[in-house]
């Protein structure tokens, strides 16, 4: 539960990496506690939301979960325009997964540069988001399925080194054993409340699990 008077944030988060990085099982495991074997490919891009209550805020995340298949990737601005973070996934078990995440990175880093007002306005209109985000955004690099350590191609130093080297924090996660999974959205809720210029209010909410998820599904 929320102390009175904590500042409430509402945050824009955006999930991004390869097909079969396992965003949407991050996202399941976080939001409603489940993990499923064998998840069905995200079409377009998915979307949750889930609050957060810390001791000096309450965030409350809009979060979208953006499909890894590379015929969708030209519809991924629309969604991580305008975000407060954005989680940048990779599979330990896969260099290519690793490589392709910092692509990612140089992506959203780019789009940290300054945009046409007009243009993201119409964006932000077009995926129905009311709250823009955070010109500051915090960045997360999360190395998945560390349960398949047997299987590892991506040493944790060399995911550690490239976050240092970009302004990111780094974690390893394991969607299937939920290691370090609240742990990654705390840490985003924590980097946020620090850096939100909100005011305080004496709105007090609960710790509620909320959690909706729409599919938007794109011709190929």
């Amino acid at each position: 539960m929320a102390k009175p008077g904590n500042k409430i944030i509402q945050a824009k988060l955006v999930l991004v990496g390869d097909m079969g990085t396992g965003k949407t099982s991050l996202v399941l495991r976080f939001v409603k506690g489940q993990f499923f074997d064998h998840q069905e490919p995200t079409i377009g891009a998915a979307f949750f939301t889930q609050i957060l209550s810390l001791t000096e805020a309450t965030v409350k995340f809009d979060i979208w979960d953006t499909a890894g298949q590379e015929r969708y990737h030209s519809l991924a601005p629309m969604y991580y325009r305008g975000a407060a973070a954005a989680v940048v996934v990779y599979d330990i078990s896969s260099t290519d997964t690793f490589t392709r995440a910092k692509k990612w990175v140089q992506e959203l880093q780019r789009q940290g540069e300054a945009v046409e007002l007009k243009y993201y306005h119409v964006l932000a209109t077009i995926i129905g988001q009311k709250h823009l985000g955070n010109s500051n955004l915090v960045m997360a690099l999360v190395a998945n399925k560390s349960d398949l350590e047997p299987k590892r191609e991506v040493e944790t130093e060399e995911g550690e080194q490239y976050a240092q080297e970009n302004g990111m924090f780094f974690i390893e996660t394991s969607a299937k054993t939920a290691e370090n999974i609240n742990e990654l959205f705390y840490e985003i809720a924590k980097r946020l409340a620090r850096a939100s210029p909100l005011k305080r209010t004496g709105i007090n909410l609960n710790n509620e699990t909320q959690s909706r998820r729409k599919l938007f599904c794109c011709s190929s």
